[in-house]
């Protein structure tokens, strides 16, 4: 029997059109086999579709790229968010997401929507063989946890102007790898996010890797608050703080999209 469902497509972590990363937002009253969700992902071709469902006062959020289901989005559940805030239910000023890393409040905020994550901290470890050659530039320094690799550049040109190995870069032992270096002027630290692994070449707007970014840049630097840009070819910008274990993200979304799919 075919099935109907409200689907978005939101620009997040951007004020306008056509920047920041586009997520799509589709509206359930329940999950369907995780086949035709992954079917609904793939379709979009998207780096991710969030789907949503009613729980009580909150929402259950899962996050799918083309390829696979990811335990966290950040830019998926910004645009969910709007969504429910600015389309479900526009009198609300905030919503929990229930999903696979926890509980995930979001508020609206005076430029949009303050995300609350969980902190991703990494430690130091020595480069993969391959890593030079795949980035093409040798890094300062090489950091992991369980999700990622993250790769420290000298300067901030060092990172627009990276053209990595994919290949390469979906041979490592990890889903992704995060390119960063501090900003020159008006941005504290620049980053870029290439996840091959996962079905995604490039992302243009990550907030799950601003989880790991945001907790070594604070040892860095000594500061807990930071303007950051995510200096893909669509580009994205969002304020980070380290809060204890918690990592608060706050950026805004441009609706581009609004309609009924059928599955």
């Amino acid at each position: 029997m075919t099935e109907r469902a409200r689907i978005f497509q939101i620009d997040a972590f951007t004020d306008r059109l056509f920047a920041g990363n586009p997520a799509a937002v589709v509206l359930m009253e329940r999950f369907p086999e995780e086949s035709v969700l992954q079917a609904i992902a793939a379709e979009n071709n998207l780096a991710e579709t969030a789907f949503l469902v009613r729980e009580g006062i909150d929402y259950r959020l899962r996050w799918f790229t083309p390829t696979v289901e990811v335990p966290l989005c950040g830019h998926a559940t910004l645009a969910s968010a709007a969504v429910v805030m600015e389309k479900l239910e526009p009198t609300r000023t905030s919503v929990i997401f229930h999903s696979a890393s926890g509980p995930l409040p979001v508020e609206k905020s005076s430029s949009g929507y303050k995300m609350n994550f969980p902190v991703r901290r990494s430690e130091p470890v020595a480069p993969p063989p391959s890593l030079a050659h795949t980035l093409g530039v040798t890094p300062i320094e090489v950091h992991a946890n369980q999700f990622n690799y993250m790769a420290v550049l000298a300067n901030e040109r060092s990172v627009r102007t990276l053209a990595p190995d994919m290949a390469g870069i979906e041979a490592l032992d990890r889903d992704g790898l995060i390119v960063t270096a501090p900003g020159d002027a008006t941005y504290d630290f620049v980053s870029r996010y290439f996840a091959p692994a996962k079905g995604i070449l490039e992302d243009p707007v990550t907030g799950g890797a601003h989880c790991m970014l945001t907790p070594y840049w604070a040892q860095k630097m000594g500061k807990a608050e930071f303007r950051a840009f995510q200096a893909s070819p669509r580009g994205g910008e969002m304020v980070c703080r380290l809060v204890g274990d918690r990592v608060e993200m706050e950026g805004t979304c441009v609706f581009y999209l609004e309609g009924t799919m059928q599955y």
